[in-house]
């Protein structure tokens, strides 16, 4: 499913889905890395397009690849918390959630949050609101599923595609051969469209 599915969006009705706006514009967000050889070719395509996007971080990646990381910030880009560790939250006590979730937090310095799988109890949420915006998505590219090819990928985007979207792609090793063949053949399509692409404002 390429939409969020409507319970999804009842059970977590303060978390920003999308940004709606009489202009076109989407918003490009990028979760999982930073990754070597996968999140510079996404850095270099987005240079290509003049296009801005928000990259939701793995602290564990950020101490990993420290100077990746630090390129992201340089190419002016905006960063956003995935948790330290990638946990599942509806797996996860909310104390071990929250913990691993402000470590996360510590590395990426920012105030945006996104939980891996869109998955988090009620009360590390609530928690976790009280000094961060919570950003889900409007598009799921499903670039990670690697039964699909780049083709599915980006009409399954461009058949949803309308302003104010906000787009999950992957800057990780499974989704490499998806992301990079994708990405610059939607960004042209976009730029034809007479949209711009920038990054979730802080």
């Amino acid at each position: 499913m390429v939409r969020p599915p409507n319970f999804l969006r009842w059970i977590y009705p303060n978390a920003i889905w999308n940004l709606p706006s009489d202009s076109k514009v989407v918003y490009l967000t990028f979760d999982d890395g930073p990754t070597p050889e996968v999140t510079e070719e996404v850095l270099q395509i987005l240079e290509n397009y003049q296009a801005k996007a928000t990259f939701f971080c793995i602290g564990k990646n950020i101490e990993q690849h420290p100077e990746l990381f630090k390129l992201v910030r340089t190419k002016a880009h905006h960063i956003g918390s995935h948790t330290y560790s990638h946990l599942n939250g509806w797996k996860s006590k909310p104390t071990d959630y929250l913990n691993d979730y402000q470590k996360g937090r510590d590395l990426a310095q920012s105030n945006l949050f996104r939980p891996p799988y869109g998955r988090i109890l009620l009360k590390p949420l609530q928690t976790i609101q009280k000094q961060d915006k919570v950003i889900m998505w409007d598009i799921l590219s499903k670039d990670y599923n690697e039964s699909l090819t780049p083709e599915t990928v980006l009409n399954n985007i461009l058949r949803n595609i309308k302003p104010g979207a906000i787009i999950v792609f992957h800057d990780s090793e499974k989704a490499k051969k998806n992301v990079l063949a994708v990405l610059p053949q939607l960004l042209q399509n976009l730029k034809q469209q007479g949209y711009a692409m920038e990054a979730i404002p802080y």
